[in-house]
């Protein structure tokens, strides 16, 4: 099992230099990876715990980029409908060349409809569009110069550099359509179920894949744990387990400052995930 962890790109904790310093102690601790949640149009009355402040993902992950080495760099998870298909492709080869290749690319379809109606983006359309932007961005990846034509996106043929491996997308979400998109574009599945809820679909959507030649599917949860409470936290993380999760993030919530992140996180990796 691999571990990540989740870092603030929202409220007081998201400043520069607590990134800065969050991303460095998660490097240091030994996480495989870090990550990072995207909203860009917070309505009035959904900024609890952010107060709606949210700094972009991906110029984020740009920032972290520089200032760490070898941790990798996810997102969990991008909402595909809120930019251009193209546009995305563009900035994600840009930080994965710029990173070595480090990134991990979370992907959704989206959930919070006054998002949409800020970004003048049809709520109804949000799984075609996701799914069309994802054959953007693997069609882009995979070739250098060629035309594409799609049900809701074409374009010309155009040198697409750097054109650095795609990372790895793990696709978010349960339904049926997620999980569609898990055996066309998928190297890993990033569900939104309790332990207790993951065992049989897991199984299903596992079987399903190895059918498609998918062998090596990652199986993502992230999720919070009772730090204070060593034997509860590895109990969970061992439902994880049997439920045959392979990468947990581990959400620390709202830490108050680097202080607690960095303590909370040093015993997540000394005394839980040992077990």
């Amino acid at each position: 099992m691999k571990f990540g962890i989740a870092i603030r790109n929202m409220g007081p904790q998201s400043t520069a230099a607590a990134i800065r310093a969050c991303a460095l102690a998660a490097e240091q601790i030994g996480f495989d990876a870090l990550f990072v949640s995207d909203h860009l149009c917070i309505p009035p009355g959904q900024t609890e715990g952010s107060g709606g402040r949210y700094l972009d993902v991906l110029a984020t992950l740009a920032f972290i980029a520089g200032a760490t080495q070898r941790i990798r760099l996810g997102i969990s998870v991008l909402v595909l409908p809120y930019r251009p298909a193209v546009f995305t492709a563009k900035l994600l080869a840009t930080i994965q060349e710029l990173s070595a290749e480090r990134m991990i690319l979370g992907v959704g379809s989206g959930w919070m409809r006054e998002e949409f109606d800020a970004l003048g983006v049809d709520f109804k359309k949000r799984g075609a569009i996701a799914t069309e932007t994802l054959r953007v961005i693997r069609h882009l990846f995979a070739n250098e110069a060629e035309p594409y034509r799609g049900e809701l996106i074409s374009f010309p043929a155009f040198v697409f550099k750097p054109r650095p491996k795609c990372p790895p997308i793990w696709i978010g979400g349960n339904g049926a359509n997620a999980i569609a998109r898990v055996m066309e574009f998928g190297d890993g599945w990033h569900p939104m179920l309790r332990a207790a809820e993951l065992g049989a679909a897991v199984a299903r959507v596992k079987r399903e894949a190895a059918a498609r030649g998918k062998t090596a599917l990652e199986i993502v949860a992230r999720s919070g744990f009772p730090i204070d409470d060593t034997a509860r936290a590895r109990e969970r993380l061992a439902q994880y387990a049997h439920a045959g999760v392979t990468y947990v993030i581990v959400d620390l919530g709202r830490y108050a400052d680097c202080a607690q992140f960095i303590r909370e996180a040093e015993k997540f990796m000394a005394e839980i995930a040992p077990a």
